[in-house]
């Protein structure tokens, strides 16, 4: 017998605030996390962006001095994320076998920050200037294994690395693990701090970065007929998933059912989706079979939508093939148009908007939408949050990643 996952706990750490609480308080007010970078190397290389979706909030301020010092910012993240989910689960109060409890955590490209200045140090210092916990640091796994060793998690640590896809296959993992009896506890997500200058660079030489250098927060403005890229974000996402067994038992609150979720590739282009939206539709109905989710019972989902010209619109290709007319019905949120795009964490920070979109019956704005693409005539939700219905209804959130890699998850409302 298949066992239900449900989600006990949430965490996060973002652009537009350091706790699961302000984050969502500010996604339903509209607000923008992005503004202008501060730092003397935005001068240094001349770069053409100069503005990111920063934290609201230094993970120093909730770490000490000596983990601070160990971890690359993509770890520090991460664990401040993962240390919220786990104290709002309830878990902490908790007698656990270790060995039931595991991780599924994702990030798009790990330990950037130490992977460069180390490079730097090098370069102008020598080898014996480097430090000794450089690899432990710049290695992707880095927050999976700080997370297991924090919980004393001891029933696997999974590192899904899939680009912007990364925290939503890490969701995918976690569940067929509840599902299959492996683990009773998973702490899932995903990091990512890359707001560093050969990133934005990197970024900006394919085009892919807006340049409203002149006005940062309007500058993400997914389905927009002048959207002209995506804003750079960075932060932490993460749910604690628990088997319905194991929640019920010792009385914890339950935000949502993590139902089914869908994981599939393009075999396309390195960067581009196919432009049919066919692997992102099959990763949809993938996520929707896994689930037995009815089109009917869809009522919301949080688009990947980044503000791209080329990627809004496959996404929508692929939806109307899978929900045709009843797409009209569904409530459309574009989230990254306050968070930014935070690469790998971006699955995870909107599987938690979409857990609380069921929680609270109540879908999160678009900002930024002034002019609607006619070529994508979602039901985009702006202006103010949309109250859901009541009853059993379900969500969708998906992320779509450079390399073709598809993820979708399911939730239904509990």
């Amino acid at each position: 017998m298949t066992r239900k996952a449900v989600i006990t706990g949430l965490g996060a750490t973002s652009p537009i605030g350091g706790d699961v609480d302000t984050m969502w308080a500010n996604v339903l007010a509209g607000t923008s996390g992005a503004r202008p970078i501060e730092k003397d190397w935005v001068q240094q290389y001349e770069l053409p962006v100069t503005f990111a979706a920063q934290l609201t909030n230094d993970p120093s301020e909730v770490l000490s001095r000596v983990e601070a010092r160990r971890m690359d910012p993509t770890t520090q993240m991460g664990l401040v994320a993962a240390r919220e989910a786990w104290k709002n689960s309830g878990l902490a109060d908790q007698e656990l076998d270790p060995e039931r409890i595991a991780v599924a955590f994702g990030t798009g490209i790990g330990g950037v920050w130490t992977m460069l200045d180390s490079w730097d140090n090098l370069r102008e210092r020598g080898p014996r200037r480097v430090l000794p916990m450089t690899v432990p640091m710049l290695m992707p796994n880095g927050a999976a294994a700080a997370i297991s060793m924090d919980l004393e998690a001891r029933g696997g640590a999974i590192t899904a690395i899939s680009a912007c896809a990364s925290g939503t296959e890490a969701m995918d993992s976690a569940r067929r693990l509840i599902e299959s009896g492996q683990a009773d506890v998973v702490i899932t997500g995903g990091a990512e701090a890359a707001i560093h200058p050969l990133p934005i660079a990197g970024f900006a030489a394919m085009q892919a970065l807006s340049r409203r250098n002149d006005d940062p927060q309007a500058a993400s403005r997914p389905y927009d007929t002048d959207r002209d890229g995506f804003v750079l974000g960075e932060g932490a996402g993460a749910l604690v998933v628990e088997s319905e067994e194991h929640a019920r038992a010792r009385g914890a609150e339950v935000y949502a059912v993590l139902a089914g979720s869908g994981v599939t590739s393009d075999a396309h282009h390195i960067t581009a989706p196919e432009p049919e939206g066919l692997g992102a539709s099959r990763a949809v109905n993938a996520a929707l079979q896994s689930a037995g989710i009815e089109l009917n019972e869809v009522v919301h989902v949080n688009a990947h939508a980044t503000s791209t010209p080329v990627g809004d619109r496959p996404e929508y290709v692929a939806m109307k093939s899978v929900f045709g007319d009843h797409l009209d019905n569904v409530h459309v949120s574009a989230t990254k148009s306050q968070t930014g795009h935070l690469l790998g964490a971006s699955g995870a920070l909107e599987a938690i908007f979409t857990v609380l979109a069921l929680h609270h019956r109540k879908a999160p704005v678009t900002i930024n939408l002034d002019n609607q693409d006619p070529d994508i005539p979602l039901n985009v939700v702006h202006g103010q949050p949309v109250e859901l219905p009541s009853g059993d209804i379900a969500a969708l959130s998906n992320s779509f990643g450079f390399g073709g890699h598809n993820a979708v998850v399911a939730f239904r409302s509990y």
